[in-house]
């Protein structure tokens, strides 16, 4: 029996999952692992530099939905990344919307921009 390493995965919550996985392709760079149907309406995995997301459409008995319908996020995903003014050009020539240009901070250069739903991303270069 093979060993299972431990890993911890944003679950994000989209109105249309068909088109978070082509904007996220598009403005974050990451790759498409699986799609398939589920009750609610569907379920899909995301990769980026060998790190996954998981995506569905909400289910309102469990009280999940997107920050489209809720008009709120509880919640953001922080991704530590390589260059991250090249990854702000790509996501703003996308159209992300941008709540802040890269900037340095002391825990690293750092940019934000929701996604077509309207969740945070924190994009970060750390120092050194």
């Amino acid at each position: 029996m093979a060993e299972t390493k431990t890993e911890i995965i944003p679950y994000i919550f989209y109105e249309s999952v068909p088109a978070a996985l082509d904007w996220l392709a598009r403005a974050f760079g990451f790759v498409e692992e699986l799609r398939h149907a589920t009750p609610s309406g569907m379920h899909a995995q995301m990769t980026f530099d060998g790190q996954r997301i998981m995506m569905g459409q909400g289910f309102a008995e469990w009280k999940l939905a997107s920050v489209r319908s809720t008009k709120v996020a509880t919640q953001g995903v922080f991704i530590y990344l390589a260059d991250v003014d090249a990854h702000y050009e790509r996501a703003r020539a996308a159209g992300a919307e941008i709540v802040h240009p890269p900037k340095d901070e002391p825990y690293g250069r750092t940019y934000t921009a929701r996604d077509l739903d309207g969740h945070p991303w924190f994009f970060t270069q750390p120092p050194g």
